[in-house]
């Protein structure tokens, strides 16, 4: 049994974003949230329709961490279209130990309820850069 728990409306919508971004010309992504008081994963609903890292970052907390699944699109050397599924784990520098600690303890639960192709851990701006440039 884990201590983490995610909602079905949770993982029903990790499931649809998995299909719906496997078809997208643009870059999509999702953020999602641990609830400190009852452990459960929790889908942020964004200001705005996430379809670039600027406005990723933007919808990110500056001190908080965050797990974010993300997909863009890229044509592969034989020319076909790829849409690769990326697990972002956004760790600030300014985010306090025990919200480290809470999301870590959960890190590798989410990772295997994403099944991502690729894993990234992001801390700062240079690390978003190099993200930048692979996904725009």
């Amino acid at each position: 049994m884990s201590l983490y728990s995610f909602s079905t409306p949770t993982l029903q919508k990790l499931r649809k974003f998995r299909i719906s971004s496997a078809r997208s010309t643009t870059m999509q992504a999702q953020v999602y949230m641990i609830d400190p008081q009852s452990y459960e994963v929790l889908y942020e609903e964004p200001d705005e329709k996430i379809e670039s890292i600027d406005a990723l970052v933007e919808e990110l907390p500056d001190n908080s961490p965050r797990f974010v699944v993300l997909s863009y699109s890229k044509t592969l050397d034989d020319g076909r279209l790829s849409n690769p599924l990326v697990l972002v784990y956004h760790r600030p520098m300014t985010a306090k130990q025990d919200a480290k600690m809470l999301y870590a303890g959960c890190l590798e639960q989410f990772k295997s309820e994403v099944s991502a192709n690729r894993f990234v851990e992001v801390a700062d701006e240079e690390d978003w850069e190099e993200l930048r440039s692979e996904v725009e």
